[in-house]
């Protein structure tokens, strides 16, 4: 490694360690040295590109190792020096708002490193002053009343009253200079449908031809600022965005960025979903009624181009076409056998994704009339940008352009999302590959009213990730607290799409656990399978617990068991007890701190959401209760498809996938009860499944070594 840079690493460890009075972490130094030297370690050519494959590392570091800065120290220096971009990629808001508020100032402000930062959001944070400034006119002179006008009211589901309210306050705060137009500097959130007016997607912004884009452009601004920041604040579902757009639309090239995924155990998850595509037959039955009403008015409007009106022309066929064969499938589908039901939705999944040859014929057809209806929309839209630049000399007038131009950009976004879901229902599953899960949504809408939903989505993301990422990035760090699976890495290099020698090192916690904590399984714990059993015996745990050391953390894997326990519980524990079915995950802490601070008992009831990223230290927290061991739901049709095909190629999906994922999630919800070397506590374990399945010991060795008390 490069000595000055090492020697700036070092310095800047020092001084923060003296600024913030407090001795280096054994764990926190070695994290450092490996990223830096991993990093280091790089080889590029003349132009900067990345040489060679060892250009990733992943690390598991315990709660309290101090990953953030580690981190930080290990790659801002590297990448000054080697002229990159730092993109720090957070699965959480709470982890963005750590970094930008505390961890980065903090560098700044305790060592003699110089650098910027700056937070990236995606532009749909962001209001379109064009669009703002459209709906306050339309609303001012109260001209909602020509087909078109309608038409976009109605597409974006316009409902005046308060929305309009709303639009005034929104104004006059972004003319007054109050508001940046960011929508997560708003004091209240706006009503969601007026927001979806108001902003805007990449199809339907005219970039550089808006005449508010030097200057008075919310998102353009923010991008300004990006472009000269050293370090990038991101989130994984921005990133993968970006890499779906082609890589440095949003963010940095790809190619001259290093990027540092924190809390990188949920990236496989949001590649899979950011892969997926959906599909709502009524919703899209809906706009294709409305496009086809409104050709006519759109041919009035913008007939003065011969070129625009002849793709005018040429939008009815494939609108034909596809209203005619979505309702003829509708119908076929609506008679289908759903497998199960919950809160209003009912599914059915194909098995391993196998569409039958009639549906798999529709896809098809399905897909080649969205492709026409989509070419035939991004002519028009390309069109229309075109009559908006002042430096093109076109037939149609800007103002109609400007008028048209967001509303069939808006049905060009839907068509090709249409198009993307067929596409993957269509194209035929690769072999010795893992297939696509598809499978349909029934949803029971208002007054008896329904609507069916197709989905597709790939079971695994290892391969998009393996391409559009890790092959095209200069360097990545990946980090979390929880990486390993049973022990080992493999489960996280199989769903990330890592090679077999990507760098991988484990730093445990320096908290002394066994000081701590401990770990019980109680006499009341028993097997879940037994439903009512298993609710009555926590409430009977919970019951005999005494309310001065009741500051408690229950989660459950279930709702319905959640509310089960609820419901049975005696009035006065209900009192103390806080649902998350009865709050925001935010009213839902601040309740919780205001009551321990009162020096009252409280206890929380809540989901999986609730197993990691939330922080108690102390006294807010001293007892983590987990319902039952948390394996994934057995209907969930991406983890279904993914199972039936391991046991086709004869592997075992309980022992692969089921218990290493049980493994993880088990050790996030054990987290939650030490987060400082001052906590103490206890976590019970409802679920004798632990004591009494072969899986059992391997889930408990993964676990924090807590005393332990367990009850066989």
């Amino acid at each position: 490694m490069n000595p000055e840079w090492q020697g700036r690493i070092q310095k800047a460890y020092r001084d923060f360690l003296a600024g913030r009075q407090v001795k280096a972490r054994r764990s926190q130094a070695h994290m450092i040295a490996d990223i830096a030297k991993s990093f280091a370690a790089i080889k590029e050519d003349e132009a900067g590109l990345r040489q060679g494959q060892q250009h990733i590392s992943v690390i598991e570091a315990g709660t309290g190792t101090g990953k953030t800065l580690a981190y930080l120290l290990a790659t801002l220096p590297v990448a000054q020096a080697r002229e990159k971009r730092l993109v720090i990629s957070t699965a959480t808001i709470a982890l963005q708002e750590q970094l930008l508020l505390r961890d980065l100032p903090d560098l700044l402000k305790l060592t003699d490193l110089e650098f910027s930062f700056a937070l990236a959001k995606g532009r749909g944070r962001y209001v379109c002053t064009a669009q703002l400034v459209k709906a306050h006119q339309a609303r001012e002179e109260k001209n909602e009343s020509t087909a078109l006008d309608l038409f976009q009211a109605e597409l974006l589901q316009h409902q005046g009253g308060a929305e309009d309210q709303a639009l005034e306050e929104l104004v006059t705060a972004f003319a007054a200079g109050e508001w940046n137009g960011e929508q997560d500097s708003l004091p209240s959130q706006p009503p969601a449908a007026l927001w979806n007016r108001l902003t805007i997607d990449h199809q339907r912004c005219t970039n550089r031809r808006c005449p508010h884009f030097a200057s008075a452009c919310p998102f353009f601004n923010a991008r300004r600022a990006l472009e000269q920041a050293d370090i990038i604040v991101a989130n994984h579902d921005l990133v993968l965005a970006d890499l779906a757009l082609g890589g440095g639309v949003i963010l940095p090239d790809p190619a001259q960025t290093y990027y540092v995924f924190d809390e990188a155990h949920h990236l496989p998850d949001k590649a899979i979903k950011h892969f997926a595509a959906s599909f709502r037959f009524n919703q899209c039955l809906n706009w294709l009624r409305l496009l086809r009403k409104s050709q006519p008015d759109l041919m009035q409007t913008l007939g003065s181009s011969a070129s625009a009106k002849r793709l005018l022309e040429q939008l009815l066929p494939p609108i034909e076409a596809l209203e005619r064969d979505l309702g003829v499938l509708y119908g076929q589908l609506s008679s289908l056998s759903f497998e199960s039901s919950t809160q209003g939705q009912a599914i059915y999944r194909w098995p391993q994704g196998v569409l039958a040859p009639e549906l798999h014929e529709f896809a098809q057809q399905l897909t080649l009339h969205f492709a026409s209806l989509s070419r035939l929309l991004e002519q028009l839209v390309n069109q229309l940008k075109e009559a908006q630049d002042p430096e093109k000399n076109t037939s149609l007038d800007a103002d109609l352009a400007a008028e048209c131009q967001p509303l069939l950009a808006l049905l060009l976004v839907r068509a090709q999302g249409a198009h993307q879901l067929w596409s993957l229902c269509s194209q035929p599953d690769p072999e010795n590959q893992p297939p696509l899960a598809r499978w349909l949504t029934r949803f029971i809408l208002q007054e008896g009213d329904q609507d069916l939903e197709m989905s597709a989505s790939p079971v695994t993301a290892a391969g998009d990730l393996a391409y559009k990422l890790w092959s095209r990035c200069f360097g990545a760090t990946l980090t979390s607290a929880t990486l390993t699976a049973l022990g080992r890495f493999d489960r996280l290099r199989q769903r990330a799409g890592l090679s077999a020698q990507t760098l991988c090192k484990t730093y445990p916690s320096p908290f002394n656990y066994a000081q701590l904590g401990v770990l019980e399984v109680p006499p009341e714990a028993c097997d879940p399978l037994n439903s009512a059993a298993h609710s009555q015996a926590i409430i009977d745990y919970l019951e005999r617990q005494p309310d001065s050391e009741r500051a408690t953390l229950v989660l459950f894997s279930a709702r319905k068991q959640m509310q089960e326990v609820y419901d049975a519980l005696p009035k006065k524990l209900q009192k103390i007890t806080l649902t998350q079915d009865q709050y925001s995950k935010n009213r839902l802490l601040k309740k919780h701190l205001e009551q321990v601070d009162q020096q009252q008992p409280s206890m929380i009831f809540g989901l999986a959401s609730l197993a990691e990223g939330i922080d108690l230290p102390g006294r807010y927290l001293t007892h983590v209760v987990i319902a039952r061991l948390p394996f994934a739901m057995p209907d969930d049709p991406v983890e279904a498809t993914l199972a039936e095909w391991i046991e086709q190629t004869g592997g075992n999906p309980f022992m692969q996938i089921s218990v290493p994922d049980a493994s993880i999630r088990l050790v996030q919800a054990c987290g939650r009860l030490i987060r400082t070397e001052a906590d103490q506590g206890r976590i019970t374990l409802m679920d004798k499944r632990i004591l009494t399945k072969r899986y059992g010991q391997q889930l408990l060795n993964s676990l924090p070594p807590f005393r332990r008390e367990l009850h066989r």
